[in-house]
């Protein structure tokens, strides 16, 4: 019953977060002047347009190459476009994918790509083959079946991976609520929708959108911007001229009045919160920089409101903020945050009173100044970028600025008063229009949240509307001790579980597209052998004995001592339910609540909570919340497809957590009972 080591302690991912100082507010001095350096620009016959920024003070250059597609929905093949974007850069018509690769590594070069673009950076003195070898990749692209099966194996591992995360989850459904889920920004990726998707597919996405309509390459660095001109026509003079398909999707509109619409994920350990509304703000708008500056002050950062408000003072969570979004298509204004179970309906009032006392009081002086000294100051440091300076001069045209936009910068900045950030606060911040949308467990905090006086609509983790979730009570005959009793007469009960003396099972799965396989041997008398081998190397391997334990991990040992050693001893149980039984008495009964699609008994132990299904008695899995990087998460094992050896039903599939959301799948591809062991195997 113990947590099973396996791969989380030597593969779990880990985070790490940086302390918050507050310190005092320098002085500001005179406002620095900036400026900006115009390319050199020419466009080619297809409709490419070239810009080029000299900048001789270090020996680099970069290639950046945009293609400005408006968006369009894939429809039933949603993940085309990534799917693109994985494939494309894999070698080129010309040249293998090992000889592009070894030559750039020759050089130091970087060189990408993607659905809608290329780059390529390095020393100037390699600038000619760098473009050379940009163009190429970008206008001659190698699609092979071999290389599409992998990314789509890789694609699905990584949905099934992010199932169960509550944030992905969150995440999903916030943009397919407030877009639409036929908005290009709303729709997103499926099992399905991938399987949907074939080579020819990737192809036809390339052919049609990677075109030189609105297509943009910005070179800075140390290069001649003559010599550049001549270069580009000759590489990219047969591109053909053509333009991408024209996307008609509905128009999205914000609700007409606020509401909460509620997601029920049973395993949350932690409520995700956004609070939402559809933006139309360009940065032409005249209120562009009073929207900026209101929503710095109230979610911009650790000085922002809804920080100081949510972390700083209640202590509900690690971190509170918002953004606004700003280009030539409809964005959006999402302010939001993961706070404890226990907070949550008092976290969306502290949420609604922030937001209410922007748009209804002005900000004091301290406040917008300080907003302020921090965008320009970063406006400033940012402005020393190359890579900034190609940013600006790509905005300039993509978003039909005025030519001293960004000289103008820091005076339209310091130019915003308290009464137009409240102006904004109240066009932008849709107090009475907002999309509250939280996932997290209905059990703990859905009483609380309709309390709160808001439409509550329900909705399942693919943007469905679904029933309000039905919190089940246990029968009062169900305890700890009936669940685990229950679980052991489920596999094949005590007299049939008491004649296996030895197991061995050898799993198979991949991780990332590659072949893994991992073989588990145990016996009842306290050992256990755990071997993981990913492209023919052991990564990992775990021993246990009654005397000792180790763990190996790519060559390493490292041998276990105190707590670890007793943990990794204690879970070298054949059957640990058995001995759990005994032990009933530590667990608690939470409630039934649904796994993977089965309602099950909830027995809890610490900070692990383990799953058996109502119908059956089997235990579907368990999950341990952990805290990294000043962050909860939870890490889920799943186990099923149970099959009858020798009069004992043994789980064939195991989903086992090598970080948070991220879970490899691995299927039983031998089973042996009471044979296949050895003493040489614990060594």
């Amino acid at each position: 019953m113990r947590k099973i080591f396996l791969l989380a302690s030597a593969l779990v991912l880990t985070l790490s977060a940086g302390a918050q100082i507050k310190r005092e507010q320098p002085k500001s001095g005179p406002t620095p002047q900036v400026q900006v350096k115009k390319p050199t620009e020419f466009k080619l016959d297809n409709g490419l347009t070239v810009m080029v920024v000299e900048d001789h003070k270090l020996p680099r250059v970069s290639y950046t190459l945009t293609i400005d597609t408006p968006p369009y929905a894939e429809g039933d093949k949603v993940g085309v476009s990534g799917m693109t974007s994985s494939v494309i850069g894999n070698g080129t018509t010309k040249t293998p994918k090992d000889k592009f690769l070894e030559e750039a590594d020759f050089m130091g070069a970087s060189i990408g790509f993607w659905n809608t673009g290329a780059s390529g950076s390095g020393l100037s003195k390699y600038a000619d083959r760098i473009l050379e070898m940009m163009a190429e990749g970008a206008l001659y692209p190698l699609f092979e079946q071999e290389e599409f099966d992998k990314v789509k194996a890789q694609t699905i591992e990584g949905l099934k991976a992010s199932e169960k995360s509550t944030s992905a989850i969150a995440s999903r459904v916030r943009s397919a609520l407030l877009f639409g889920k036929n908005h290009p920004n709303g729709e997103f990726e499926t099992e399905e929708s991938i399987n949907n998707i074939t080579l020819d597919d990737v192809k036809k996405n390339y052919k049609d959108y990677f075109v030189p309509e609105n297509a943009y390459l910005v070179v800075i660095g140390d290069v001649d911007a003559n010599h550049v001109k001549k270069q580009v026509e000759k590489l990219f003079k047969d591109w053909k001229k053509a333009s991408a398909p024209k996307a008609n999707y509905p128009k999205p509109s914000n609700v007409a009045k606020t509401q909460i619409d509620f997601v029920d994920v049973p395993n949350a350990v932690q409520s995700e919160i956004g609070i939402q509304n559809l933006v139309d703000l360009k940065m032409t708008d005249k209120d562009y920089f009073a929207a900026l500056m209101a929503n710095q002050i109230l979610g911009g950062g650790g000085e922002g409101r809804l920080f100081l408000n949510l972390r700083e003072a209640h202590g509900w969570t690690y971190g509170a903020y918002s953004s606004i979004g700003s280009g030539k298509y409809t964005t959006r204004f999402v302010a939001s945050s993961s706070v404890r179970n226990t907070v949550t309906d008092s976290a969306v009032v502290e949420f609604m009173n922030e937001l209410t006392r922007i748009r209804d009081t002005k900000v004091s002086q301290e406040e917008l100044d300080l907003a302020k000294a921090k965008y320009v100051g970063n406006f400033v440091m940012e402005t020393q970028k190359p890579g900034t300076i190609a940013n600006f001069a790509l905005r300039t045209k993509t978003q039909n600025l005025p030519g001293d936009f960004y000289e103008n910068y820091i005076k339209n900045i310091n130019a915003v008063t308290a009464d137009d950030v409240q102006r904004a606060a109240k066009k932008y911040f849709l107090a009475d229009n907002f999309r509250i949308v939280i996932a997290g467990k209905a059990s703990e905090v859905l009483e609380g949240l309709e309390r709160l006086g808001y439409p509550v609509n329900f909705y399942d983790r693919y943007a469905n509307p679904t029933d309000k979730p039905e919190v089940k009570t246990v029968d009062a005959s169900v305890t700890p001790q009936t669940v685990l009793e229950n679980y052991i007469k489920a596999i094949g009960g005590r007299e049939n579980i008491d004649k296996i003396t030895s197991l061995s099972i050898v799993y198979e799965g991949s991780l990332q597209g590659a072949p893994v396989s991992m073989t588990r041997k145990q016996t009842n008398s306290g050992h256990m052998l755990v071997s993981m081998i990913a492209m023919g190397q052991e990564m990992m391997k775990q021993v246990v004995t009654p005397e000792s334990a180790y763990v190996m991990q790519q060559g390493q040992r490292f041998d276990m001592e105190g707590e670890d050693l007793k943990e990794m001893q204690e879970s070298a149980v054949l059957f640990t339910e058995l001995k759990e039984v005994e032990n009933a008495n530590q667990y608690t009964l939470t409630g039934i609540e649904n796994f993977n699609d089965e309602d099950a008994y909830v027995l809890k132990q610490d900070d692990t909570a383990y799953y058996y299904s109502v119908a059956t008695g089997l235990k579907l899995g368990e999950v341990t919340t952990i805290e990294q990087g000043g962050q909860t998460m939870s890490m889920a094992q799943t186990v099923g497809d149970y099959k009858e050896i020798k009069g004992v039903k043994i789980p064939q599939f195991m989903s086992i957590p090598l970080g948070p959301g991220m879970n490899i799948d691995l299927q039983a591809k031998e089973i042996k009972v009471n044979e296949g062991v050895s003493d040489a195997d614990f060594n």
